[in-house]
């Protein structure tokens, strides 16, 4: 493959940043693309001597232009419940302005554009497994409509674009996802449970912890990802670990791995918390030959010294 020059937006964001790794490690020039309303410049202070690696403070609600690209990947969006309560109209508007205008970036230069979109697009499913056929079951003006609607436009927008203007686009539709760089604070389950875990706190389980959820390593999202951005496949394409565990479950792992006395403790259930999840990766493994090899108890280990220098640190700061 000929090395590119790559546009990531969300570049210091978990998965952007991790994204950003990936593709300078197969030789490709990247921009990164971030107002660090959620990302972190930390997560990319390890690539500032790298050559082929540039990052650009900007908010791609207001038009950009890094000049001659071949790719745009866009995954810039807040994307844990904290973030996307806290900020949801920055949420709904890059999810459409700033869609749109990275879309007019992949017009511009005839580059090829992927678009980060999510497994909520299928709200509280009544399929299950979810294929990517289905159009889910979304409430669009409940407490997660903001980040769930702002995607599901971003789909819109980015089949309109390849139907309309010839971009070639690709479009992934992306599970639970966890591993280093995630932020400590950021409400989803892993990092919730295991600040709790390691900071001594009991672990707090939404409804009676039956409803499941399906979770995939960081390194194996990313190479399904890849998979697909290098395919000839539009999508949608579900890219997910298809390993079903119920919340109380995943507690139960976190526990036995981190070696903490914690107890769980029951909270009443969110509003629209989708009572289950998990992707049919039929397509995935058939078009791309992919499918996750890390489960969950091995990627909880990859991730437990991460997480305890990340509760380490949010202790340090609290003094």
């Amino acid at each position: 493959m000929k090395s590119s020059r790559i546009v990531v937006t969300g570049g210091a964001g978990f998965l952007g940043s991790h994204l950003c790794d990936a593709l300078l490690g197969e030789g490709h020039s990247v921009v990164a693309v971030d107002n660090l309303i959620t990302g972190r410049r930390a997560n990319l202070e390890h690539l500032g001597s790298d050559s082929r690696f540039e990052f650009l403070e900007h908010d791609i609600c207001r038009p950009f232009d890094c000049g001659p690209v071949d790719y745009v990947f866009n995954f810039a969006s807040p994307a844990s419940p904290v973030d996307y309560s806290e900020h949801g109209i920055e949420t709904l508007r890059v999810g459409s302005l700033g869609t749109f205008h990275a879309l007019e970036v992949a017009r511009k230069y005839g580059a090829r554009f992927f678009m980060a979109s999510t497994s909520e697009c299928y709200g509280d499913p009544e399929e299950h497994p979810q294929r990517e056929s289905y159009w889910g079951h979304v409430n669009p003006i409940g407490p997660r409509s903001v980040y769930d609607e702002a995607k599901r436009f971003s789909e819109a927008a980015t089949v309109a674009y390849r139907r309309y203007h010839r971009v070639d686009t690709k479009l992934a539709r992306i599970f639970n996802t966890y591993g280093p760089r995630m932020q400590i604070n950021d409400g989803r389950v892993i990092p919730n449970f295991m600040k709790q875990a390691l900071g001594g706190e009991d672990l707090t389980v939404y409804g009676d912890g039956s409803q499941t959820r399906s979770f995939c390593y960081v390194s194996d999202e990313i190479d399904g990802l890849l998979r697909l951005a290098w395919s000839q496949e539009a999508g949608p394409v579900n890219i997910g670990n298809p390993g079903e565990f119920t919340i109380l479950e995943c507690a139960q792992k976190v526990l036995a791995v981190t070696g903490s006395k914690s107890q769980i403790r029951y909270e009443p259930l969110p509003a629209d918390d989708p009572k289950q999840r998990r992707p049919d990766i039929t397509k995935a493994r058939t078009l791309l030959g992919w499918e996750p090899g890390v489960d969950l108890e091995s990627g909880l280990k990859l991730s437990l010294d991460y997480f305890r220098r990340a509760v380490a640190a949010l202790a340090s700061a609290r003094v």
